[in-house]
């Protein structure tokens, strides 16, 4: 299984031909992996080695310093949760021991909560920011890291409108107020060798409506399931990033655009350490998750009720904190 790259650079020099010619890239890689790399970004590259840089910085601080930072429940999306605490392979009904990493997430630098109000359950989606005072500098970089890539994300979806025969803007609306969070991943040398089954991430589909990953460093570790039920390498140049559908983006395209599974395995022995950055983006928690006009026709219905991307997201996250 090839992972395709595909240059978007042209996609932002403006003209309808040049968006419709990267967006028909992109509903090819869609349809047949769930997978591509991007270049041509225009995310500059001392930004990304900036936030790589802060986020070592905080990760290697001592244990006590980090656990300052934590939410006050574990599941929350945001600050610092500690290595072991996740297990994503639990969204699937796995019984893997917990994943090899530990992460600090930031959220929306706009406060939306107040607009949400009617469904008790979007707060915990859109509670605000912890910053770490202990590294200064994490939050302006990743305050500007977040930006950008929340502007990058939102020309993607656009890209992906086009992909699927919608108006440019369809999903504008849908992501305005979003709940996209942004989680700086350490995966650190271990000194002792992983349990049976154990990952630095176990297998799992992401939740959202799309994720870009960078990766630091050129061993990757992530790998995206075969159609032969293997799995496959996937190994990103130096400022290129991985871009991949999640699950809500499966329900708008009926199935037709691929939520494929991946992880991220162990290297061989233990003293490699591993650094990504992820920008999930997560639509508007009252945004409808409703089959796309141009998936659906006479002979293939709708194959999932509407529902809410918020509703959709408190189950997954449910799903990763109990296994259920």
């Amino acid at each position: 299984m090839t992972v395709p790259v595909i240059d978007i650079g042209p996609s932002f020099d403006g003209g309808l031909q040049r968006r419709r010619a990267a967006a028909r890239e992109i509903a090819a890689a869609c349809e047949s992996v769930g997978f591509f790399v991007i270049t041509g970004h225009r995310v500059p590259q001392a930004l990304l080695e900036r936030a790589f840089a802060t986020a070592a910085r905080f990760y290697d601080q001592p244990q006590a310093i980090k656990d300052r930072f934590k939410p006050e429940t574990s599941t929350a999306p945001r600050g610092y949760h500690r290595l072991g605490t996740k297990n994503l392979a639990k969204t699937l009904g796995y019984d893997n021991p917990p994943d090899l990493r530990e992460q600090f997430y930031i959220g929306p630098q706009d406060d939306w909560s107040a607009q949400f109000g009617r469904y008790p359950e979007a707060a915990f989606l859109y509670v605000p920011n912890i910053w770490p005072d202990a590294v200064p500098e994490y939050r302006p970089v990743f305050t500007e890291y977040y930006r950008t890539l929340e502007k990058l994300g939102g020309h993607l979806m656009r890209l992906f409108a086009l992909a699927l025969d919608a108006p440019e803007g369809f999903f504008d609306d849908k992501i305005d107020r979003h709940f996209s969070t942004l989680p700086a991943n350490d995966y650190p040398a271990l000194g002792y060798e992983p349990l049976p089954d154990q990952l630095r991430c176990g297998e799992h589909s992401d939740f959202g409506s799309l994720t870009v990953l960078a990766v630091d460093g050129v061993a990757s570790g992530l790998e995206i399931r075969t159609r032969d039920g293997g799995w496959a390498p996937v190994t990103p140049e130096k400022g290129h990033f991985v871009v991949n559908i999640g699950d809500m983006m499966q329900r708008w395209t009926n199935d037709r655009w691929l939520s494929n599974l991946h992880r991220v395995v162990n290297p061989a022995g233990t003293g490699a350490r591993r650094m990504s950055i992820g920008y999930f983006l997560h639509p508007n928690f009252d945004a409808e998750i409703e089959c796309l006009a141009s998936c659906r026709d006479a002979a293939n219905s709708p194959r999932y009720p509407n529902t809410l991307a918020g509703t959709l997201m408190r189950e997954k996250m449910r799903a990763r904190a109990h296994g259920s």
